[in-house]
């Protein structure tokens, strides 16, 4: 199934990302510090460096942060997390859901939140506000999964793309607790599948990507260890830059 990339947007910004996490987790809490980064519209950053551009700024209502240990690489990005500060006066006992967007590095700071994140580690506007100039808390954080409604992995053809020159794709999201780690190219002259780059952030790119119709299959590490899924749709061969695509793998 090919969505357009407009319609994905869409998409996200009505129902996905409102509701882009669940608060279930079998991971447990870790402590750390978060801080927050200056926004104009208090959304995330859209030149992050996981490459998610706009898309980046508003997922999750834009609640998003930038990681530093938590980045591996690269594959952090799109991962879902749980943060709550420790000031029992002013903290929300839930906390703030992020998803991560972008790489950052602070003092002794795990997360970097955006200012929609950072402030709902308050239980109220006021005690938001104080927690603001506080500038940096002490928190505790752990993983959850992230849930975006039917999509298990969904991938963007990078703007930057160029059929028959220059393949690029970004890892959109990825459901519950996974993380991609490497993506892989089907090369039918060679029978035989070729690694993609990670070029940064959830972006893997080939030159001189296959003629015809491609296939992709992608390595994922979670709670049950590292293996390989295959899309079960193809990018046809008329592929172009901006095409969102579903790959319907289930992942479980």
């Amino acid at each position: 199934m090919v969505l357009s990339f407009k319609h994905q947007i869409g998409l996200a910004c009505v129902t996905l990302l409102l509701t882009a996490l669940c608060i279930n987790s079998e991971y447990s809490f870790t402590e750390s510090r978060a801080t927050y980064y200056g926004s104009p519209d208090c959304y995330g950053n859209p030149r992050g460096a996981c490459g998610f551009g706009e898309y980046g700024k508003t997922i999750n209502d834009g609640s998003v942060s930038g990681v530093s240990r938590l980045w591996r690489n690269g594959s952090g990005c799109g991962a879902c997390y749980q943060v709550r500060c420790k000031i029992a006066e002013y903290c929300d006992e839930n906390g703030a859901y992020v998803v991560v967007t972008d790489y950052g590095e602070g003092d002794r700071t795990d997360f970097i939140m955006s200012p929609r994140g950072y402030s709902r580690l308050g239980h109220n506007a006021d005690a938001s506000e104080v927690l603001f100039k506080y500038g940096v808390v002490d928190i505790e954080y752990k993983r959850v999964p992230c849930k975006y409604n039917g999509y298990n992995i969904m991938y963007k053809i990078h703007e930057h793309s160029n059929n028959p020159f220059y393949l690029a794709i970004l890892i959109l999201y990825v459901d519950g607790t996974y993380d991609v780690t490497s993506a892989e190219i089907w090369q039918e002259e060679c029978k035989e599948w070729r690694a993609l780059r990670r070029a940064y952030g959830a972006v893997f790119d080939t030159t001189n990507p296959p003629s015809g119709e491609i296939k992709l299959r992608f390595q994922v590490s979670g709670s049950v260890g590292v293996y390989w899924v295959q899309s079960k749709n193809v990018i046809p061969s008329d592929w172009k830059a901006g095409s969102a695509y579903d790959t319907q793998i289930q992942l479980t």
